[in-house]
């Protein structure tokens, strides 16, 4: 196993499947996003934020935007660590980021990131971070808090 050296805090290694890959055998553009976006999703819950049920849930949150810089292909039947994080805490607003390697050599195969708007579930306007979780946010990611 190689060494990474992602600065974000979070990462889960997952296992590329046969369905995640397009006719040319390399992972399919579309599920670079959808990988960081469970990454940080589980982060999202390591933090105390609990969306899965929208019934429940403290508030929602819409991704406005998302991008993602591919470097490298995934190859099927390979193992990645994605790698999550926050990169900017705004008052209603938070810019996520992910970073993909290839488990075995480590190499960055592509970064990316979002930005999530956390909205009242009743009238769909933007509400400020909840304290809780922007609390969690900086306990775990300090330099977050300025």
């Amino acid at each position: 196993m190689a060494i990474i050296k992602s600065k974000l805090p979070y990462f889960e290694i997952l296992k590329v499947r046969y369905r995640d890959l397009d006719a040319q055998g390399h992972l399919y553009f579309a599920n670079y996003l959808v990988y960081g976006d469970e990454v940080l999703g589980a982060y999202m819950e390591k933090l105390g934020l609990n969306l899965m049920n929208p019934a429940t849930a403290y508030c929602m949150i819409f991704t406005v935007n998302i991008h993602c810089d591919y470097i490298n292909e995934i190859a099927g039947d390979s193992d990645v660590s994605v790698y999550s994080g926050y990169s900017r805490l705004g008052n209603s607003s938070a810019d996520a980021a992910f970073e993909i390697y290839d488990q075995k050599t480590g190499n960055l195969m592509a970064k990316g990131g979002l930005t999530q708007v956390f909205v009242d579930s009743q009238t769909r306007k933007s509400i400020p971070i909840p304290a809780f979780y922007r609390e969690a946010i900086i306990q775990q990611q300090g330099y977050l808090d300025s």
